[in-house]
């Protein structure tokens, strides 16, 4: 028995031996050896391409440090000339200068026919203050009274005239307070 003993004794002894040489193995880095001066080494062959840049996309893999990509190398929109909202604001801008060359078109436009509008409504008044007095020559047969009668020869009566006079008046103000809701409103 004592010699079984020794000789499985041996054996734990080569073991221990040789798992304490493989962990030294292990422990020692590439760096922690001497190395020999240049002229002494030899060329080192040429190094073979990394398998995995060749094979691996690199789309979530970095290679360098054999892991995932954290985070961007460059901002994504980098590469595009222009983003979505860019464009987006673009377009907007653009919408709203066609708008206002529109508008100062219209307005001129406007303006012609609010002339218009006041020349026709002013001849309108004459043909009617013309028929009135007219109506009124026909009637008392010699004319409306003069000026040299002591007063101003008029068609209409006093009271009509005043009232379409402040009716025009309200029109004009109502037409002035839209224009300023519209320019506010831009």
């Amino acid at each position: 028995m004592s010699s079984t003993h020794a000789t499985l004794g041996a054996a734990a002894d080569e073991r221990k031996a040789r798992l304490a040489k493989l962990k030294n193995l292990k422990r020692k880095q590439p760096g922690d050896e001497i190395v020999a001066p240049e002229s002494t080494r030899s060329p080192s062959p040429p190094t073979e391409p990394d398998v995995a840049r060749l094979h691996l996309s690199g789309r979530n893999y970095d290679p360098e440090s054999k892991g995932p990509k954290l985070g961007f190398e460059a901002p994504p929109t980098l590469a595009v000339e222009k983003t979505l909202e860019q464009q987006a604001k673009e377009v907007e801008d653009e919408t709203r200068r066609k708008a206002e060359e529109e508008e100062q078109d219209d307005k001129g436009k406007l303006e012609i026919l609010n002339v218009r509008t006041e020349n026709a409504i002013a001849r309108m008044v004459r043909e009617r203050i013309e028929g009135a007095q007219k109506a009124a020559k026909s009637k008392s047969g010699t004319g409306a009274v003069t000026a040299s009668e002591g007063g101003e020869e008029m068609g209409m009566e006093g009271i009509a005239l005043v009232e379409g006079v402040k009716l025009r008046e309200r029109e004009e103000e109502e037409e002035e307070r839209r224009e300023k809701e519209d320019d506010e409103m831009v």
